[in-house]
């Protein structure tokens, strides 16, 4: 060969150094999928977490729905059940509620696990609706015929124990 015709023209160079770049976008993104696999996730269920044995201080998110009348308030401190519908998990939380939370409704805890089995929060995020639940859980929940349009926008318990407070109800509540 010629020494011209071992020579790549500018289309060829251009090319090789693209098809270089493309390798190593698609070796750094699986490598950065792989590494993160078990982090990437919008919640877990309850019987996820004791299925998983999460260790204590694990920052996790925790999702499932309000237990019935399961809350227990003192001051800004409220003790509530989140149900998946199998296994049952008592929070902790210290804040403000969101006004969308009550019972029977979806929720996502963000916090860690503590030593006894509870769940510490760091803060509570209320689901409006079913659009924000993950296809397992939804086939699940289908699975026990616990699912359907008026399953998933449940009743509003009357005197609801969990109902979150408007600004006005808790100050009223903290004066008396």
């Amino acid at each position: 060969m010629t020494q011209k015709q071992k020579r790549l023209t500018r289309k060829q160079r251009r090319l090789a150094v693209i098809a270089g770049l493309g390798v190593v976008l698609v070796a750094s993104g699986s490598f950065f999928a792989w590494a993160m696999r078990d982090q990437i996730m919008f919640f877990l269920s309850p019987s996820e977490i004791h299925e998983r044995a999460v260790a204590v201080g694990t920052p996790i998110r925790l999702g499932g729905l309000v237990k019935e009348n399961s809350c227990s308030r003192d001051g800004e401190a409220i003790d509530f059940v989140v149900t998946d519908g199998q296994t049952d998990m008592t929070v902790a939380y210290v804040g403000l509620m969101p006004d969308l939370f009550r019972s029977n409704q979806g929720v996502v805890v963000e916090g860690a696990m503590n030593a006894d089995g509870t769940f510490k929060a760091s803060s509570v995020l209320a689901k409006h609706d079913e659009n924000y639940m993950p296809k397992a859980m939804v086939d699940e929940l289908k699975a026990r015929g616990e699912w359907g349009r008026d399953a998933a926008m449940a009743p509003v318990v009357d005197n609801d124990n969990c109902a979150a407070r408007t600004l006005a109800q808790a100050v009223a509540a903290k004066g008396s």
